[in-house]
């Protein structure tokens, strides 16, 4: 995948984060919940890139 890529599945996971921690804080179970997925989701898309750069390489 190219850097773009890279870089928004970056920022989807940072926003995963944030939503975590504030969701944690105000007692927002369900934006915790969504923080924890959006992470699973870009890390998920981040095994396939690494999977990807092997076979390019």
């Amino acid at each position: 995948m190219g850097f773009i890529d890279k870089a928004k599945n970056a920022a989807e996971d940072a926003v995963g984060q944030v939503k975590e921690v504030v969701g944690d804080i105000t007692g927002n179970d369900d934006l915790k919940a969504e923080g924890k997925k959006d992470q699973g989701v870009s890390g998920a898309k981040k095994v396939g890139e690494n999977i990807k750069d092997k076979f390019t390489s």
